[in-house]
């Protein structure tokens, strides 16, 4: 058993931090809004300091790299309080910039470890995780992030995780937009939508968004998880990351605007299958 410490307990964070209490690890856990943090049942903590004080791994999955910086090099932040050898394990989608910073803390063993799966993998324990740092940091990471992972994949060193973790939205933002306007070419033609989706997700068009998002997308039914409002964000720090590496992503920067589309619909919130709202029917 280790003491652990996990700093954000949204709705990723919540079920991992859960799982790793499961797996018999003593957890406390800290969130900006104390009583998400209380939902857990975990031990709650005043401060991500006081969260990380004497533990041996400290894991966060926060918003942004601003919250990011505050629950770790801010005032009452988590590595002040650290001691000097334990792991760090960011699970947030977050800039590569960041994830190299912290890295540069080398007293500890970091992970810039970004998760996909969305809110159904964190709850089932299934999640993909991509893991930039050393192989040292890496190798202790893992038998933490089993007990909530199905695949994990050190990808590279220090950013890499976060690197690839944009590789993963820029990929989704084309399939789903490709989805939605397959779907909505079926409605205008009067097919059956379900007959359509049994016909063609059997051979090469088929995609994890279709078979999961097909049928809910056609019923307009958009609360299953991962907003467009974080979709958003996360697109915004591939297509930073493609200026300043020079790749060219054309598809992605079109998809963004459609999400900004969604948003100014008022559907922020919505899960990033909603792109097809914008497609009239």
């Amino acid at each position: 058993m280790a003491r652990l410490a996990f700093i954000g307990t949204g709705v990723m964070g919540a079920p991992m931090a859960g799982h790793l209490a499961k797996a018999g690890h003593d957890v406390v856990v800290f969130n900006r809004t104390r009583a998400k943090a209380e939902a857990t049942g975990l031990e709650v903590a005043d401060t991500p300091a006081a969260a990380a004080e004497g533990a041996d791994a400290v894991f966060t999955c926060v918003g942004n790299d601003d919250d990011l910086h505050a629950v770790t090099l801010g005032p009452d932040g988590a590595f002040a309080a650290m001691r000097d050898g334990a792991l760090f394990v960011d699970h947030t989608t977050v800039s590569a910039d960041i994830a190299r910073r912290l890295a540069a803390e080398t007293r500890l063993l970091v992970v810039d470890a970004p998760v996909s799966g969305g809110q159904a993998g964190a709850e089932k324990g299934a999640l993909a995780i991509m893991c930039g740092g050393t192989a040292e940091a890496v190798a202790a990471a893992g038998p933490f992030m089993q007990a909530y992972a199905a695949r994990i994949v050190h990808v590279g060193e220090a950013g890499a995780g976060q690197q690839t973790k944009m590789c993963n939205q820029i990929a989704i933002a084309g399939v789903i937009q490709g989805v939605a306007e397959s779907l909505r070419f079926a409605q205008a033609s009067g097919l059956d939508t379900a007959k359509v989706l049994e016909a063609i997700s059997g051979g090469a068009a088929q995609s994890w968004q279709m078979v999961n998002r097909w049928p809910t997308m056609a019923e307009e039914r958009f609360d299953f998880g991962f907003a467009v409002d974080w979709m958003r964000k996360d697109l915004g720090l591939a297509l930073a990351e493609a200026r300043s590496n020079g790749a060219v992503l054309p598809v992605t920067a079109l998809v963004d605007q459609f999400y900004a589309d969604v948003q100014a619909m008022g559907g922020g919130r919505d899960d990033t299958s909603s792109l097809i709202r914008r497609l009239p029917k």
